[in-house]
């Protein structure tokens, strides 16, 4: 667990994350987890990649371009495609199971 901090519509968050840092980490996300902590995924390099919902619950993602945030999104299970709105390097799954679900979903337009 890894303590990971940043700022959103002028609140603080100190939030722990388990790093996903493998391809297969990266890859299965929260699918299949009933449960689960907030997952940040770091790249080595800014990417402009798609993710999906399959299999997985209810959740906010957050992506950053280094510490700076790009774009913020509550996403549904079973969505094909969810993109930011440019390349990231930095990514944070927030399942709505998860303590800090309720400390920011208020943020967040549905």
């Amino acid at each position: 667990m890894v303590m990971f901090k940043f700022q959103l519509k002028g609140k603080e968050f100190s939030i722990d994350v388990c790093e996903c840092k493998n391809i297969f980490q990266k890859t299965s996300g929260l699918m299949f987890r009933k449960k689960s902590k907030t997952l940040l995924f770091v790249f080595n390099k800014k990417t402009s990649a798609s993710i999906h919902s399959f299999f997985c619950v209810d959740f906010i993602g957050i992506w950053f371009d280094g510490d700076k945030i790009i774009d913020v999104k509550y996403v549904k299970p079973w969505k094909f495609y969810v993109k930011p709105s440019r390349k990231f390097d930095k990514f944070l799954e927030i399942p709505i199971n998860d303590i800090n679900f309720n400390r920011i979903k208020f943020l967040i337009p549905k």
